[in-house]
């Protein structure tokens, strides 16, 4: 296997396009040959990340590098960069499946608008990857898929719901990855797969074309190895689509500064920054796994801090208890999937009907929950107050920031490493029990960057996430923030596959 094309950026492969050092072709096919290899083969690894593969990217690829080749110039700012995509979005002539046998076969007629987007960008929409059933999981539980393996210990999950984005990502079988986020599917997966995950502030990406979990929280995003390729990518995902109108906050987040969410990747901004340090989200070190997720992140912290960052440690008032009462998916899942069940009715189905037939995978308590909810928010008689500790739990997390003026807040996406895929299966956690602290800022409508922290020690080191939480649309700020992370504490490894 060609080792030169191993773990490509968008800029060192377009330079490689640029140079005529090789071409768009020879990349996807190192893509598609490790997939084989990695993914597929029952020699090998068998990550089984991979859903639908393109039958149509190596054409795709020859025309782009036709286009160079007549021209002179790329397409777009993603020209020739194979993208594999989270089985939550349409794709145009490749199998979508939400995860879920119910849609096994389904093929569909267009592309969600972010696939629609990269394809004009340039990219290449080389695979659909794996998610449990309908996005209602922490883990990669799936009625058509089973089990995705993390590629840096075989006998761990990679984390949910973006569990196949995350693995092939880490694994080099792709070299940008779309996930779905929403109370933490993007972060989870890129924290326990050692990458770059960035949720944005719902609306800042269209979900049109995407099946849905809890409308006002989902956001789909880039999940990728460096910051940069994260912001690059965030460029082309952004802005206004009239047919998701969460979207009119693009009107709100503006343009970024300096025409790119790449263009202030520097340093500077985390040697003056100020991080408030929510200790209150570690988990006690006398668990063997909290106490060795603490130890990585506290010692990212501290090299943040010898060069030039503040930390200030913070409390949230009521923490816990609100994010118990902002947990909605019992209350208002159901009625968002069933809307979106309606509107595609070749699947011939809803919530309840798939639940009662047991099509599901039998550890996703989070989707009987959902079945067996209320079925509707107006059926719930105190969503009006949960709705109101929202506004609560938001005003809080930015009362901590102003009141400290800090740019982020920062602590472990989870408080423990990626768990055992036996634990998952056994359900040692049922779902809103499971030690994630990705909800803060999914259930208070706020952006977060998650970046690599380090490994664990032992044996097999365990990629640890840091996580930045920040305001509405800052989007840019916590990407520079997330650079300052990546380049001062160089915590990324790649999985020894």
């Amino acid at each position: 296997m060609d080792t030169s094309f191993k773990e490509l950026t968008i800029a060192r492969a377009q330079d490689g396009y640029r140079s005529g050092k090789f071409t768009a072709r020879q990349v996807v096919e190192y893509y598609l040959q490790r997939i084989e290899q990695l993914d597929k083969s029952a020699s090998g690894p068998h990550l089984n990340s991979i859903l639908g593969i393109s039958t149509t990217a190596l054409s795709e690829a020859e025309a782009l590098d036709e286009h160079f080749k007549s021209t002179s110039t790329l397409k777009g700012s993603l020209h020739g960069i194979p993208v594999v995509i989270k089985d939550q979005a349409a794709t145009k002539g490749l199998v979508t499946t939400y995860g879920s046998i119910v849609a096994k076969d389904y093929v569909p007629p267009e592309d969600a608008t972010l696939v629609a987007k990269l394809k004009a960008a340039g990219a290449i929409v080389l695979a659909k990857t794996t998610m449990p059933d309908w996005a209602t999981s922490w883990h990669s539980t799936s009625s058509i898929s089973e089990v995705t393996r993390n590629p840096y210990d075989l006998k761990r999950d990679p984390g949910g719901s973006s569990s196949g984005t995350g693995a092939a990502v880490a694994a080099d079988l792709g070299l940008l990855g779309i996930g779905e986020d929403t109370g933490g599917s993007i972060r989870l997966p890129s924290s326990f797969c050692g990458l770059v995950g960035l949720r944005c502030t719902p609306g800042m990406i269209s979900r049109y074309g995407l099946s849905p979990l809890l409308v006002p929280q989902d956001t789909p995003g880039p999940m990728c190895r460096t910051v940069t390729d994260v912001a690059l990518m965030l460029d082309v995902l952004a802005g206004f689509d009239e047919q998701d109108p969460y979207t009119a906050a693009a009107v709100i987040s503006g343009k970024p500064t300096g025409g790119s969410y790449a263009a202030g990747l520097s340093l500077d901004t985390i040697k003056t920054a100020r991080l408030g340090v929510l200790r209150e989200a570690f988990g006690p070190d006398s668990d063997p796994d909290c106490r060795a997720t603490n130890n990585v992140i506290n010692n990212a912290l501290k090299k943040l801090q010898e060069n030039g960052a503040t930390l200030v440690d913070v409390e949230i008032p009521n923490l816990k208890s609100l994010l118990q009462e902002t947990f909605t998916y019992p209350q208002r899942s159901r009625s968002d999937l069933d809307a979106f069940f309606s509107r595609h009715p070749f699947l011939k189905t809803n919530t309840k009907e798939i639940y009662g037939s047991k099509r599901y995978h039998p550890a996703l308590d989070l989707f009987e929950d959902i079945a067996l909810g209320d079925g509707s928010p107006q059926n719930d008689p105190k969503f009006t107050t949960r709705l109101l500790l929202r506004e609560e739990l938001q005003r809080a997390v930015v009362t901590v920031m102003a009141k400290h003026q800090l740019d982020a807040l920062a602590f472990p996406d989870c408080q423990i490493p990626a768990p055992l895929l036996d634990d998952v299966l056994k359900q040692r956690w049922p779902a809103a029990e499971f030690p994630t602290n990705t909800l803060v800022a999914s259930q208070s409508l706020m952006p977060a960057v998650t970046v690599p922290a380090g490994l664990t020690e032992g044996d097999t080191g365990l990629p640890v996430g840091l996580e930045l939480l920040g305001l509405p649309y800052r989007e840019q700020t916590l990407l520079e923030l997330a650079y300052g992370v990546e380049q001062l504490t160089l915590a990324r490894r790649p999985p020894q596959l």
